[in-house]
């Protein structure tokens, strides 16, 4: 017997005769012996209309009540799921982020988890129910509703999978694993058997949909063994763990690339100690994250000071950053959200020279100009415009001899 956390996507959960899939591969799990606990998102395209709802009714939501809102969805589908459970004659109880409860901290629609109680979890787990979550929500210390952010029912499901001290975390989606790039792009794109927290890490920080950043950052520091596979069919899929040899063996495992990034540049500042600081504090005070960043060579005590933010973010950036563009005698501000960010990503970048060569020589044959760089130990990440992005994917992804050709050629 093992102590299972499974949780299934909006795709999965999108319509009811997919709820009732989803119904029966929980029950398969369970009649093999397996203690579950099952983590569901909203409904395919409900977060969507709540979003929308709440953009209508104001410009600017209070963030406090568009967290009631947008969690509101995940209500529909643990009643939904738990319903059809016990029509199928299985114990199931379904439970709200809160009612676990699941604490967070208070800014919402970014929560960040601090504690999860599995004392109920338990006692329904002895009882032989199946214990059914809403992902994506909490609640904070005075017992207000927050939400995660987009994508934070993976989050969810992996911190549940810690708490309880689970022995793996299945999360089921639409894709049947991890693809060394977009298989929307690449149609030779492999699926990767293993790959380690820190490579996924950096796929799911640069644009790859699979799995939330966050839900990574909580399997890596609690050793949570993360399973992704299709909620449409038993292939086996993705074992996302600790790093072992082998892995260093590949060079790059994967390509990303992410559209929704915007690039602001405040022209002409003066380049002495703590103007960055300045430039950013408005930035993290409003809680907006600042992804690259790059300061050109000084030129007669002045330079240009140039980042990227998410779209989500960037109108309110731009404001911002105009604003402290006049405290600090910039000559102007420059913005262009017609980007793309390209990364290639891999363990095996630590111990192989001329990975960062190969990747510019790729792109400059193709006439794509690189307008941002951002390296760690196993990335490399590049600015590129957004016209260029799935050539690049593309040109890349053959460089380095990525598809299920190749390696079956090997």
């Amino acid at each position: 017997m093992a102590l299972v956390v499974q949780k299934y996507g909006g795709t999965s959960m999108g319509t009811i005769e997919r709820i009732r899939n989803v119904a029966r591969r929980v029950a398969k799990t369970y009649d093999a012996g397996n203690d579950l606990v099952v983590v569901v998102s909203a409904m395919a395209g409900e977060t969507n209309k709540l979003v929308a709802l709440a953009n209508e009714i104001c410009e600017f939501p209070d963030s406090r009540e568009f967290d009631v809102l947008v969690a509101s969805g995940e209500q529909v589908s643990i009643a939904l799921l738990a319903m059809c459970l016990k029509s199928m004659g299985y114990k199931a109880k379904s439970y709200h982020g809160w009612q676990v409860p699941i604490v967070t901290d208070n800014v919402y629609s970014k929560a960040r988890i601090i504690e999860i109680s599995d004392k109920k979890m338990r006692g329904d787990l002895n009882d032989g129910a199946i214990v059914v979550v809403a992902g994506f929500q909490g609640m904070e210390g005075e017992g207000s509703i927050t939400t995660l952010g987009r994508g934070g029912s993976d989050t969810s499901a992996v911190a549940l999978a810690a708490a309880l001290k689970a022995d793996v975390c299945e999360i089921y989606t639409d894709v049947d694993g991890v693809y060394t790039t977009d298989p929307n792009i690449c149609a030779d794109a492999r699926k990767i058997d293993k790959i380690s927290y820190e490579e996924m890490l950096e796929l799911a920080s640069l644009g790859a949909k699979v799995l939330q950043i966050r839900s990574v950052e909580f399997a890596k520091k609690f050793n949570v063994d993360i399973h992704v596979r299709s909620s449409f069919n038993d292939n086996p899929g993705t074992m996302v763990t600790k790093e072992d040899k082998d892995m260093e063996s590949v060079l790059v495992s994967g390509i990303a690339h992410d559209r929704n990034e915007a690039k602001i540049a405040v022209m002409h500042v003066p380049d002495k100690p703590g103007i960055a600081a300045k430039i950013l504090s408005a930035l993290s005070d409003a809680n907006i994250s600042v992804d690259m960043i790059v300061q050109n060579v000084s030129e007669s005590g002045l330079t240009d000071f140039t980042f990227t933010v998410t779209k989500a973010d960037f109108k309110k950036a731009l404001a911002l950053i105009r604003e402290t563009a006049k405290v600090i005698n910039a000559r102007d501000v420059a913005a262009d959200e017609n980007i793309s960010k390209v990364s290639i990503v891999g363990v095996g970048m630590r111990s192989h020279a001329g990975v960062a060569t190969k990747m510019f020589e790729t792109l400059a044959r193709e006439g794509i100009n690189i307008q941002m760089i951002s390296t760690s130990e196993i990335k490399i990440s590049v600015v590129i415009d957004a016209k260029y992005t799935e050539l690049a994917v593309r040109v890349l992804h053959e460089a380095f001899g990525m598809s299920a050709k190749d390696v079956f050629a090997e």
